[in-house]
């Protein structure tokens, strides 16, 4: 596969942050887009100071359809070909479903869903036409099961999981591969976003986003469909196949719960 340009969503910190820095290192090309101009000014100099490749950075709100387009449109235009797409950007948001913000779950699952959806929409027919490409999209080991008090958010990321697993099915005579990156609870702004930071999930062992990244771009790297890190994540994404649904989600409850 010949070098190209990665675009990466969400680029800005966490686990996408952290996946700039394992393209860079290979010597790919970059695409950063997120909202903070500050965050990615700085991620742009220390990338280009320390590798010798391009990177190029993009301020938009992704949550909004237009913006995806724009972001589009301004890589056509810079005849910029994307052999990467990474389906970084989303957030969580922690309640009860009759509690929650309509506004914020509105923006989450645009963001969540129909941006990936969007973005794949528009990239993935010219890999498919050079017969070369990845995508990676950011689930969550939240896809496999129901999620009281995250309602909205897990049902997002049993989306983005179902598709990644159609596509792949639908890319299996092509040289595109598609992934789901599915970590558990990581160490990121994430919880904070979703004010989860005090819930049992996060406080029994979360996950450090310099692993996540690693095992994430190394597997993906590798065309692996579906990757989840940790012993005892794999066998929480196993446990509706063996206990009662009902079980699986009152126990998810109990981990949530904010203390």
């Amino acid at each position: 596969m010949e070098k190209g340009y990665a675009l990466i969503t969400g680029a800005s910190g966490g686990i996408g942050r952290q996946l700039a820095y394992h393209f860079a290192e290979d010597g790919y090309s970059l695409v950063l887009v997120a909202r903070s101009k500050e965050k990615l000014e700085e991620l742009k100099k220390e990338l280009e100071n320390n590798y010798s490749i391009s990177v190029l950075i993009s301020i938009k709100d992704l949550s909004k359809q237009k913006e995806a387009l724009k972001l589009y449109d301004e890589i056509k235009q810079q005849r910029i070909t994307v052999q990467f797409l990474v389906n970084n950007a989303g957030f969580g948001l922690y309640g009860t479903f009759i509690e929650t913000s309509w506004a914020e779950e509105a923006d989450m699952i645009d963001l969540n869903i129909k941006t990936l959806t969007y973005l794949t929409k528009l990239f993935l027919p010219e890999m498919v036409e050079r017969n070369q490409g990845r995508i990676l999209n950011i689930a969550s080991v939240a896809s496999f099961l129901p999620g009281p008090l995250m309602a909205v958010y897990y049902a997002t990321k049993a989306y983005v999981l179902s598709f990644t697993e159609a596509l792949e099915n639908e890319l299996k005579d092509t040289n595109i591969t598609i992934s789901a990156l599915c970590p558990g609870p990581t160490k990121t702004g994430f919880s904070d976003r979703a004010n989860l930071s005090g819930s049992k999930l996060f406080e029994s062992g979360a996950l450090h986003v310099e692993d996540v990244a690693k095992v994430g771009y190394e597997q993906f790297m590798r065309g692996k469909t579906i990757i989840i890190l940790g012993a005892k994540f794999k066998v929480a994404t196993m446990l509706p196949r063996f206990f009662p649904r009902k079980l699986i989600t009152k126990v998810v409850r109990s981990m949530q719960e904010v203390k």
